[in-house]
């Protein structure tokens, strides 16, 4: 009898997975590499997302060194966000992923429903 070694998933996919798997990060990462964008900007780019929510995500990325802030002082004062080297860095990936889901995925695929304010 032979023993296996057990499989496990690869740790930095899980981690990677795991941070851009959370709802909007990958997709404002992705709107964010056609370029520069103010708060209000990204927020009619991403149907759905709340101030509370693009405000929490955009400081997580920033956090994560994936986006940064950039402050004009005006006047009037300009809050832009930009992607890092390495955001941009993930660019190649998420264009694949958003190839496959565009030829794999129907349009109809259910997405996950946010969390409730009670929740």
């Amino acid at each position: 009898m032979t023993e296996h070694e057990p499989r496990a998933c690869n740790a930095a996919l899980t981690r990677a997975f795991g941070f851009l798997g959370k709802r909007w990060n990958g997709v404002l990462l992705a709107t964010l590499g056609d370029g520069p964008m103010g708060f209000a900007e990204l927020k009619r780019a991403v149907a759905g997302i709340s101030d509370s929510m693009l405000s929490e995500r955009l400081t997580e990325l920033g956090h994560a060194g994936l986006i940064e802030r950039a402050v004009d002082p005006g006047p009037p004062v300009a809050v832009s966000y930009r992607l890092t080297d390495s955001g941009t860095a993930l660019l190649p990936a998420l264009h694949a992923l958003t190839q496959w889901a565009e030829g794999n995925l129907p349009g109809d695929c259910p997405v996950e429903a946010a969390p409730s304010a009670s929740a």
